[in-house]
């Protein structure tokens, strides 16, 4: 099998090309960045791709971006993603590409031996689909309404939260300290799975939520 390998963390990309090498697969390229993964299998022309979702220069989706537009170039191209995390955003999308023939999409965390990795991927290549179940799971936990996980109480702070109330106004609404409303849009974010990264913007993005529920 011929291959790209996608992955901005030097020694593991080395590592996959050494693997794939002793299984008698033969590594075209290994890259660090979504453009270079692109660029190389224009060049190449690999049966399959192993690609990181963060990569250069964003670190955010870039390598999933790329495994798509990938796809929609060379449907018959086979990919696995190889990841620490469920990136949800494109993840469903990736996976319905080409009818699902030919994806994978495993986390890295739960592989349990070097063989259980280059099995799926030669499954991957033979048009197979390999998930880890864990990936399923997110997917379809985003699929539900997310509101639903919310308390009646949380709901009601969120309510309160979309007519632009202050915290110091939604305590006086609901006859409770501006702690405890604190401690409700705290688990108002969790459930919405609001990362604290977008924490200026959190409250927009659980009202929006709120919205379209």
């Amino acid at each position: 099998m011929r291959v790209v390998i996608a992955e901005d963390a030097v020694l593991l990309r080395e590592g996959l090309a050494g693997l794939l090498d002793r299984f008698g697969h033969t590594v075209l390229a290994s890259v660090g960045d979504a453009p270079s993964l692109v660029a190389a299998v224009a060049e190449h022309r690999p049966d399959a791709v192993v690609t990181d979702v963060r990569m250069p220069p964003g670190f955010t989706d870039e390598g999933l971006r790329a495994a798509l537009e990938l796809r929609d170039r060379h449907p018959d191209l086979a990919v696995l993603v190889l990841s620490q995390y469920v990136e949800q955003t494109y993840a469903a999308e990736l996976l319905d590409s080409g009818g699902g023939a030919g994806i994978g999409y495993l986390l890295k965390d739960r592989i349990g031996d070097v063989k259980e990795f280059v099995d799926a991927l030669d499954r991957v290549a033979r048009g197979g689909t390999v998930v880890d179940p864990e990936v399923v799971r997110q997917l379809l936990r985003r699929r539900r309404d997310p509101l639903d996980r919310l308390t009646p109480r949380e709901r009601e702070v969120l309510a309160l939260i979309a007519e632009g109330r202050s915290n110091g106004s939604i305590a006086r609404e609901l006859f409770v300290t501006e702690a405890a409303v604190a401690k409700h849009i705290a688990g108002i974010f969790t459930k919405l799975d609001l990362p604290p990264a977008a924490d200026g913007h959190r409250r927009v993005l659980a009202v929006l939520a709120y919205l379209r529920a």
